[in-house]
């Protein structure tokens, strides 16, 4: 009895943990806007719930600026032929997106994303899936 009882908690723990860490999407990002940035890739987290891409573009004033691009989580992107090496650090890329609800935050929920050098896309073809 107190092995099953020991179990129920961590069970909860665990799980309880990766319910409350998630967040919606509708309220983090305006889906009835679309920005596109482009840039230099500085950091790619693949993993999950969420991968991240950081990119520093310039501004129209001349000024470096670092966006976070929230993107599918690893297990689904892996699914779609993305890797953890898919994007290296100073890929040049042009992304589209949905911007943060927080006025001056620089972040996007992630649409599309072109790599100039070689042309590779991501949610360009069928079967990638715009969350």
């Amino acid at each position: 009895m107190k092995l099953i009882t020991v179990l129920a908690i961590a069970g909860l723990l665990v799980f309880g943990t990766a319910t409350y860490a998630h967040h919606s999407i509708g309220a983090a990002y305006d889906g009835t806007k679309d920005l596109k940035i482009e840039g230099k890739l500085v950091q790619f987290n693949f993993r999950n719930p969420h991968s991240f891409v950081t990119v520093d573009t310039v501004s129209k004033d001349g000024k470096t600026e670092r966006w976070v691009v929230e993107w599918g989580g690893a297990t689904s992107l892996g699914g779609q032929g993305v890797t953890r090496t898919t994007l290296q650090i100073g890929d040049e890329v042009v992304i589209t997106g949905n911007p943060s609800r927080t006025a001056g935050l620089s972040r996007l929920k992630r649409n599309t994303l072109h790599r100039k050098s070689d042309g590779f896309g991501w949610a360009t073809r069928p079967g990638e899936v715009v969350d």
